[in-house]
């Protein structure tokens, strides 16, 4: 694998969409190839170009260092013999899978195709099976009024950004890569396999990466609701989960998930895309199904619990809203479903987080984040997120809070090994 530098083989390269996938792929692409990444947030793109990543992924430095260029426009991609899709695939509020991004990039995809051009458009989108050839290559033919496997060619190399993962990165992991004949193949085989040390594996078909991508998630999804049932069971019984899974955790074959609330742009979704696609095959999947209810419904749960050991109209105080630790990504988070449960049922409830972005809070959930909010007592001091401020925060601090009597809800065991008060009543899940 090149160190630095265009490798020599009159590839040019265009990323459309620079969000938490589309971004780092770029960057790592623009060490080899020449690179363009284009996305319709004109405000984003000047923030990139003056050195700022929103998401974090990126430091200044990387960016400073990068030959990538940036642009706003699709036409921008008119020169690319690559063109990779890289939107959210999110779902409706019936949680019913979402392809207006992926359609309007297919759009201005088609828009820019040359006839015999042979452009590679490679989407990484997560969705289900069918969806790259089914839907989006025939809707680049009806729009464009080329041919496909003439004038251009499909492919789908499923995305696998964990955000916040410093580790499992772009240039480190496995590439699952599919093309619609060998030689598309090839040299998307090619180009990946310069990105990552990890290298790439070559998929059977396009619908077989999409369904493996589709399956990756949906598999930690009923592994998650499995954790997060027990958790409500062995809670009748006044057992912690944290123990049990500590003493089960001995056994060499245990396979260590933990409870929590489950949300994400990718967990939280991607088992809609394959129960959708399911349903349409006629076969109702039961577990995949099942396993969602239950983790959609562990916000409310948790509600529930507080609630019970505390007073009516309590002051409660949230910390963390992001949907993990570490990332400022708001996007599906379930911490929302813990902070509404609790206001419906009376309570006074104060939000903070120090990596979310205040006017994203507010648009996405009406939620106002208070900055000032570890300045004040409450009843009731709720860890939803295991951020590094939060991780930190000594015994003294927390009891402090909660005026030295409240009650501290340790959603993440986090917290475990401090000595409060024995006036701070303490509940974890």
């Amino acid at each position: 694998m090149a160190e630095s530098g265009h490798a020599d083989n009159g590839c040019r390269i265009a990323v459309v969409g620079l969000g938490y996938v589309g971004l780092p792929l770029a960057i790592a692409l623009a060490r080899h190839f020449p690179t363009t990444g284009i996305d319709v947030d004109v405000q984003r793109i000047a923030e990139l170009r003056g050195g700022h990543d929103r998401t974090n992924e990126l430091t200044p430095e990387a960016l400073a260092g990068s030959t990538l260029g940036y642009a706003a426009e699709i036409a921008a991609a008119a020169d690319a013999n690559i063109i990779i899709v890289t939107v959210p695939t999110p779902v409706d509020h019936s949680n019913r899978p979402d392809l207006a991004a992926v359609m309007s990039a297919t759009h201005a995809v088609a828009s820019v195709l040359r006839p015999g051009a042979g452009t590679i458009i490679v989407y990484e989108s997560t969705v289900y099976p069918g969806v790259t050839e089914d839907l989006c290559g025939p809707e680049i033919e009806r729009l464009s009024g080329l041919s496909r496997g003439r004038d251009f060619f499909l492919g789908y190399s499923p995305e696998r950004i964990n955000p916040g993962d410093r580790e499992h990165t772009v240039d480190r992991i496995t590439k699952v890569v599919a093309g619609e004949n060998p030689d598309v193949l090839d040299r998307l085989c090619a180009v990946y396999g310069a990105v990552t040390s990890g290298g790439t594996f070559r998929a059977a078909s396009i619908k077989v990466a999409e369904a493996a991508k589709v399956i990756e998630n949906a598999q930690r999804d009923i592994n998650i609701a499995f954790i997060n049932e027990i958790t409500q069971i062995f809670g009748r019984l006044g057992i912690s989960i944290w123990d049990v899974l500590e003493a089960a955790g001995t056994k060499w074959n245990f396979l260590r998930f933990v409870p929590g609330l489950v949300g994400g742009h990718c967990i939280g979704v991607d088992p809609y895309y394959l129960s959708h696609l399911a349903q349409q095959l006629g076969h109702y999947p039961r577990v995949i199904l099942a396993g969602r209810g239950i983790n959609d419904g562990m916000g409310g749960w948790i509600a529930d619990q507080i609630h019970g050991r505390i007073p009516t109209g309590a002051r409660i105080l949230m910390l963390g809203l992001t949907f993990k630790e570490n990332v400022p990504d708001l996007r599906n988070s379930r911490v929302i479903d813990v902070v509404r449960r609790l206001e419906w049922l009376r309570h006074e409830v104060v939000v903070h987080d120090p990596l979310a972005d205040p006017a994203e809070a507010m648009r996405e959930y009406g939620v106002v984040l208070a900055q000032d909010a570890l300045e004040a007592r409450y009843d009731v001091v709720i860890g939803a997120v295991s951020h590094a401020d939060y991780m930190r925060m000594p015994a003294g601090a927390l009891s402090t809070l909660v005026g030295g009597r409240g009650l501290v809800a340790d959603l993440k065991g986090m917290w475990t090994a401090l000595s409060l008060p024995p006036e701070v009543e303490r509940w974890s899940l």
